[in-house]
């Protein structure tokens, strides 16, 4: 059984950074293809952060020079290291599964973990 445990957030301050790690047990990370989505209270679920079997990367607009998604395949950990931070960033962040293409894809998968909440102050 596939299991997903995230972990890394907190609370920064605007132009902060944070490094949020998904540990999976079950499941070869290096694998699959793997995203990072992350949703707000009233907010739609956002995909924010993609990368494939072969470690080709892709990221939503709003996110794109700030965050890097990254992978262990020892440690099977997937990793998002979140850079200046904005406001608008808050959000809780989960690890999912997802089809190859752009991070949007993977919004439409369930989510079946807990998250990691990440909220970012002025």
């Amino acid at each position: 059984q596939v299991q997903l445990v995230e972990s890394g957030g907190g609370s920064v301050q605007v132009d902060g950074s944070l490094r949020l790690s998904c540990v999976a047990s079950g499941h070869r990370i290096g694998s699959y293809c793997m995203a990072w989505v992350r949703q707000a209270p009233g907010k739609e679920r956002e995909g924010v952060a993609a990368i494939d079997s072969d470690g080709d990367t892709s990221y939503a607009d709003s996110v794109k020079g700030r965050f890097t998604i990254s992978r262990d395949h020892a440690t099977s950990t997937l990793y998002l290291q979140l850079n200046s931070l904005k406001s608008e960033d808050t959000a809780t962040y989960y690890c999912t599964n997802a089809p190859p293409g752009p991070p949007g894809l993977a919004t439409h998968y369930e989510l079946r973990s807990q998250g990691t909440q990440v909220t970012v102050s002025s």
